[in-house]
């Protein structure tokens, strides 16, 4: 119940201000007088054991001599009497506390001391939720309730904004009040010792009044709840975030290449874009685009169309949208010639399109009307000077009446001062976001589209890649964890290649040799060409100490390379154990591009997989994408396309194009690797190569984490998403022996799921939904399929037909509220396979599922008129409740019962 706590925060009826003085320029007085002389309709209790009253209002010397339990206390005394008034807090049933006091881990050891001492009263307290310490507060304009030190009350509006920094917050209401802007909610959360961005982007993305959120990140603790949270919410509320802190020197001392390019930046990166969030890097234009994707109008991609009345506003756009990446869209030929025959003569005869300087607010109205009507556009964005025959406030009246004829997203660059208030005012009420520059303009443009590639990017559906393993994982997991990774903290090469080559990547196989002659008897061995490699627990970047020579091709070579390889590492590095070179055979990469693979762990979001250019010149030209395990397809795909180098794998200049294909299923077959293993803190190929034909690893180094070794942890909790359920794939029969594999639902069966529900009668839809519902959409099917498996779980019934193509015949769907406590069941069967216990065997199925993942209760609805599902209710001992319309409703208390076998 720990989300709907908060309401004891936002929506409380009784505030205590547990340490106001008489000084009205403290942060109690400031406080004290914004919630007395700003409208709250609640009750507020000023407590202070030192003052009988507070600016006239009686005080109380403690929580205890309340009349009244109060939902609220706002902790505002020195930081040092904040753990027992925390703890009085609690003993007195009060949920909801804001900590403004500073003094904490902010402050260095001793308050970091000092905040444990906190956490540890607040765990006495379950039902407890700390916002701050460390804050300035929270605005809720809706209620008229400033529980702040910010002087003001911002309007009411749709956007909530959380930000970990108070000195801002104050900067942002300032710009608000100036710029109109409104806010649902206002929330200073300081040091998030408790209440994080996870929790709040869960309870503002239930909250009617919001319509999207804005973050203003300096760090993330709760890395999984944010990502859960963000995940379930972005595509209904947009959230936009800017990000902090973005050049820290934090990868000076990894281990591989990996670990240097993986910086914290990037890895914030990854997280904003797998989480469907719009990130922003200037600040300043956070509400432009906060304003513009409000409007609800998301373009499809970034061709913009420029309609102005003056050159020099377009050139401007342009060049800004060029710069940014944005595509300025050729217009049609049947746009072309609309435009011929309606605008004068002399317009520009392309995108811009130039309506001249005398152009009537119908020139402006028709013209724009005419450009949106082609299919190639995505948005268009107006552009007016004040010119001597302009009329901006009836050509933005006009512009407006044509709006409401499209669906596509219009901007306003109305550029100029007073005469364009009444204009800016009329796009205002349409809908319509306007700018004052043409630049910036275009960045809330660029931001937008960039947001709506990245929706569309996370639910398009990847194709099936079949990857399979030689060995049983779990079995060759124990072989690792007991023979190899106790050897040392950094694995060599021969055991880091084994592990890469036990999950289906490709590798050459080194070695070592201690000697010359026993590098010569390899060599033989294996066949010339050969390549050197120095043997050396110690050095990780081999090519820095001389310790790479490549097409070796005789038995004088070998010994010559070796006795110069063995001095000049030993000079080079001293300090490091050399114990001989390694000999593998010469992979010819004539045709080949060297890339770079490997993942990371990050100490707050898990392990990371990075691909980019590989080679000596990996760190140097940077060039790599980040993304979190586990990897489908397309993210996969996706990630080799944001390459640089992406153009050469293609095939560039008459070169033949590189496997992809094989290349993808090496990065899914990595990303099953990652998430395997939490005791791996760096893993490095370097170089891939990747031929016509082939994809081949010809270097690969393990970094070992040896806390986790010695202390095994919770499955996949290194890892910032769930990985499919593996664990949940059940074969079984029915009534008729018919066998069906139970199992989770995967993004891969958007097209199974689509013809599941085309093969229901109307009657089994609406019993499932509950309206007439249209399922035929990729828009609606990924929702189906696209799931978070830490909140949401869909258990499909596969049925193998006679021509060994198979189909889904039912889905049972489990979906848990922000409390992972109660899970809604809903559950749709095929009308083929109807009255064959298939409805009770996925039921019993889905409810063992969910008391595995500790649910306390699972609840249902459904009508009088299904009545075999109330059969199966009845038969599993729910609790069924006819309501006095013809909904039914049934629940089942999970906390005390067994599995059901």
């Amino acid at each position: 119940m720990a989300i709907k706590k908060l309401d004891s925060i936002f929506k409380p009826k009784r505030i205590a201000l547990i340490g106001v003085s008489n000084n009205p320029d403290s942060v109690g007085g400031i406080t004290l007088r914004n919630l007395v002389g700003g409208g709250f309709n609640g009750v507020v209790y000023p407590v202070n054991p030192k003052r009988e009253a507070v600016f006239g209002i009686p005080c109380y010397p403690d929580v205890k001599s309340l009349p009244k339990t109060p939902d609220l206390a706002v902790i505002m005394t020195a930081a040092q009497w904040v753990p027992n008034l925390v703890r009085e807090c609690g003993e007195a049933g009060i949920h909801g506390l804001i900590i403004m006091s500073a003094g904490f881990k902010e402050s260095g050891d001793e308050g970091k001391k000092l905040e444990a001492q906190v956490k540890a009263e607040k765990a006495k307290f379950p039902d407890m939720r700390i916002i701050g310490p460390n804050c300035l507060g929270i605005l809720v304009p809706g209620l008229n309730m400033n529980v702040s030190f910010a002087a003001g009350m911002p309007k009411k509006g749709h956007v909530a904004f959380i930000s970990q920094s108070g000195a801002l917050c104050t900067s942002v209401l300032d710009w608000a009040y100036e710029s109109n802007i409104g806010f649902s909610n206002f929330v200073s959360i300081g040091n998030s010792m408790d209440v994080s961005f996870g929790d709040l982007i869960d309870y503002f993305g239930q909250d009617p009044n919001t319509k999207s959120i804005v973050l203003y990140v300096e760090s993330i603790s709760d890395a999984r709840t944010f990502m859960s949270a963000a995940r379930a919410f972005s595509r209904e509320k947009p959230i936009i975030v800017y990000k902090s802190g973005r050049f820290p020197e934090s990868a000076a001392a990894a281990a591989s290449h990996t670990g240097a390019m993986a910086s914290e930046d990037s890895i914030y990166d990854a997280v904003f874009r797998r989480a469907g969030l719009a990130r922003v890097f200037d600040f300043g234009n956070i509400f432009d685009f906060t304003d513009l994707v409000g409007r609800k109008r998301i373009p499809k991609g970034n061709r913009l169309a420029i309609i102005t009345n003056a050159g020099g506003p377009g050139v401007m756009a342009t060049d800004s949208l060029i710069s940014m990446g944005g595509k300025l869209v050729n217009l049609s030929d049947e746009t072309m010639q609309k435009l011929n025959d309606y605008l004068p003569p002399f317009w520009s005869h392309g995108n811009p399109v130039d309506v001249l300087g005398d152009a009537t607010p119908e020139r402006f109205a028709r013209a724009t009307e005419i450009v949106l009507e082609d299919s190639k556009v995505d948005a268009v964005l107006v552009l007016l000077t004040p010119q001597a025959m302009t009329d901006p406030t009836a050509t933005a009246k006009a512009i407006a009446e044509m709006s409401v004829k499209t669906t596509k997203s219009i901007m306003a660059g109305w550029l100029g001062g007073t005469a364009m208030r009444d204009g800016i005012q009329i796009f205002n009420q349409a809908g319509i976001s306007s700018y004052g520059t043409p630049e910036q303009a275009i960045r809330a443009f660029m931001t937008l589209s960039e947001y709506s590639e990245n929706q569309q990017i996370l639910y398009e559906t990847p194709r099936e890649v079949p990857v399979s393993f030689q060995y049983d994982r779990n079995e060759l997991r124990k072989k690792y964890l007991s023979d190899v990774f106790p050897k040392a903290k950094i694995l060599n090469e021969d055991d880091s290649k084994m592990l890469v080559n036990d999950y289906g990547i490709d590798t050459t196989h080194p070695t070592p040799a201690a000697s010359e002659d026993e590098a010569v008897l390899i060599a033989e061995q294996k066949g010339y060409p050969v390549v050197l490699k120095i043997y050396s627990p110690d050095i990780t970047h081999k090519s820095d100490v001389g310790g790479v020579a490549l097409n070796i091709k005789n038995e004088d070579m070998v010994r010559a390379t070796f006795r110069n390889m063995i001095k000049t590492a030993a000079e080079k590095r001293p300090d490091a154990k050399i114990e001989g070179v390694t000999v593998q055979r010469m992979v010819d990469t004539k045709d080949g591009i060297e890339l770079i693979l490997g993942t990371k762990k990050d100490p707050i979001f898990g392990t990371v997989m990075l691909v980019g250019m590989g080679g000596t010149t990996a760190e140097l030209f940077k060039d790599k994408r980040l993304e979190f395990p586990p990897l489908n397809e397309h993210l996969a795909r996706q990630m080799l396309r944001s390459l640089k180098i992406y153009p050469l794998l293609k095939g560039w200049r008459g070169d033949s194009p590189k496997n992809i294909d094989k290349l993808i299923e090496v990065l899914i077959r990595m990303s099953y690797l990652a998430a395997d293993y939490p005791e791996i803190e760096e893993l490095d190929i370097n170089p891939l190569i990747v031929t016509p034909t082939d994809v081949i690893a010809l270097d690969a180094r393990i970094v070992v984490d040896e806390e986790i070794l010695k202390t095994p942890v919770k499955e996949y909790s290194h890892l910032v998403l769930r990985p499919y359920p593996e664990s949940l794939i059940c074969e079984c029969k029915l009534k008729d022996d018919t066998p069906v594999l139970l199992r989770p639902i995967r993004p891969e069966d958007e097209p199974m799921w689509l013809v599941l529900l085309g093969s229901c009668s109307k009657e089994s839809i609406y019993h499932r939904f509950r309206y007439d519902f249209y399922f035929d959409s990729h828009e609606v099917a990924s929702q189906f399929c696209f799931i978070d498996y830490d909140r949401e779980i869909a258990i499909v019934a596969e049925h193998e037909k006679e021509d060994g193509t198979k189909e889904i015949i039912g889905v049972g769907r489990l979906i848990a509220d922000p409390d992972v406590e109660i899970m809604e069941y809903a559950i749709l069967i095929t009308d083929a396979w109807q009255k064959k216990e298939l409805g009770y065997t996925l039921t019993k199925y889905c409810l063992n599922v969910a008391k595995g993942r500790g649910i306390k209760k699972l609840v249902a609805e459904t009508t009088r008129d299904n009545k075999p599902m109330i059969s199966v209710f009845r038969k599993l001992n729910f609790k069924i409740r006819f309501n006095e319309d013809t909904t039914v409703s049934v629940s089942k208390n999970l906390e005390e019962e067994e599995q059901i076998s």
